[in-house]
């Protein structure tokens, strides 16, 4: 599976557009981190809590929408977008979406 930000893939045509996909994962803070990722703020630097909870995410939510791909017999998903949205006070919602298709090499 190809997967790319832009409208075209060097080297191959869109043969048949199939449709969108998506994938999303909602997350909720841990206790545990939050007190670690306090810490962090006071002294500076990354807080890797939530820098590691936020790649999970996106790699679960990018599985789901290649899972989706997958079904409609996509090679390929073009234009891909990220969207990260506040759900509750403690809760976010990772969002990853754009248009399976057909690729074919030139």
């Amino acid at each position: 599976m190809i997967i790319v930000t832009t409208e075209n893939i060097s080297g191959y045509t869109i043969i048949e557009t199939l449709g969108t996909v998506i994938g999303n994962t909602i997350r909720a803070r841990h206790i545990g981190k939050d007190i670690s990722a306090v810490l962090r703020s006071v002294v500076g630097g990354k807080i890797k809590e939530y820098t590691g909870m936020l790649a999970e995410s996106r790699e679960q939510s990018i599985q789901r929408m290649v899972d989706r791909a997958k079904e409609l017999g996509a090679n390929g998903i073009v234009g891909v977008r990220f969207q990260t949205s506040m759900i509750l006070q403690s809760t976010a919602k990772l969002l990853v979406y754009r248009t399976a298709v057909k690729l074919s090499k030139h």
